[in-house]
């Protein structure tokens, strides 16, 4: 690529990434804004500067807290897919393609229906990294013999389905109170109602994670060009692979404990995303960190205007015709 070429990749990247900022801004403005008591500009800066105590407390014992994990779980889930792209270099694969997701919400299950998450903030997170890792070393395990994409697929296929029926084996046990029981259901669904600042905090492992994702966009570029090509450039791809891998479970498993099963943002953020930025994970990460924010944002925001729909409800509906329509792109 020539000079002027690399200026004009350069200046394109960065308006993307302005855009998604500011498209990010505007939704969460909105988001603090709408809501059973609709807040005006001047509520919304008087609620945020703590000069109008009943703007301050609905933004910031209610709104806020629910923002801030949208913005979390959105970039979590959108780093956690594009990783999962790059680690099999398949744009079509997302977090739940491994179990990790399967695995991060029955560790979650069994914490909730056993009672234990009563007793500490961090036993959900905890179980549903847990679930998570066990997943994919579960994974792993199973397609060691030549771990190939195609064994770590099938393996993934049989991971989802025994996890599934350990959150199945949880809802349907007889020593699950229906209250918890019904808590689980709609856990399940995946949202971010009644969310507070013990979610965050729950949720603030996310940062450090996605900050350790930012310096793997080269790696994960050399990646695309084969294990092969990669190795003869100087990466290290088996410990790649391996911090892929954990990066991978550790924010999907964060985002699922927060927010529940929440679908299809890690593909179709990352995806759309190189759609319309090309392939370069350097230009990637950050986008697709940013993108993800405002993707669940906007899904709750537009969830909440629809009379209550859950998030992982208004996901999937953009999700699932995402993709059926890049399928059928497929086969045209």
């Amino acid at each position: 690529m020539s000079a002027l070429g690399k200026i004009r990749s350069i200046r394109h990247s960065g308006l993307a990434l302005v855009l998604a900022g500011a498209a990010l801004l505007v939704l969460a403005l909105a988001s603090l804004a709408w809501g059973d008591v609709r807040l005006g500009p001047g509520q919304l800066a008087g609620g945020l500067l703590w000069r109008d105590e009943f703007a301050a407390t609905i933004l910031w014992q209610i709104r806020l807290p629910r923002l801030l994990a949208g913005m979390l779980v959105g970039a979590a889930l959108s780093g956690s897919g594009l990783v999962m792209q790059a680690y099999f270099n398949n744009s079509l694969a997302s977090p739940g393609l491994l179990g990790v997701s399967a695995g991060g919400a029955a560790g979650a299950v069994v914490a909730i229906g056993s009672g234990l998450a009563a007793f500490a903030l961090l036993t959900v997170p905890l179980f549903a990294i847990a679930g998570a890792l066990a997943a994919t070393f579960g994974v792993i395990l199973l397609a060691r013999r030549g771990a190939s994409t195609e064994r770590l697929l099938l393996a993934g296929v049989a991971i989802n389905a025994l996890l599934g029926a350990v959150t199945s084996y949880v809802l349907s046990a007889q020593t699950v109170s229906y209250e918890r029981n019904a808590q689980l259901v709609f856990w399940l669904i995946g949202g971010l109602e009644d969310r507070t600042w013990e979610h965050i905090w729950m949720a603030a492992p996310i940062v450090p994670a996605v900050l350790l994702l930012l310096p793997l966009g080269r790696s994960m570029d050399l990646l695309s060009l084969g294990a092969a090509e990669a190795q003869s450039l100087g990466v290290d791809v088996p410990r790649l692979r391996r911090n892929l891998l954990g990066l991978s479970t550790v924010l999907t498993a964060l985002a699922t404990a927060v927010a529940g099963t929440v679908g299809f943002v890690g593909l179709v953020v990352p995806h759309i995303l190189r759609l319309l930025l090309g392939p370069e994970h350097r230009r990637l990460v950050p986008h697709s960190l940013v993108g993800g924010a405002a993707f669940v944002v906007g899904c709750d925001l537009l969830g909440r205007c629809a009379g209550g729909i859950r998030l992982g409800v208004v996901t999937a509906l953009v999700g699932a015709p995402y993709l059926l329509w890049l399928l059928r792109r497929a086969e045209r």
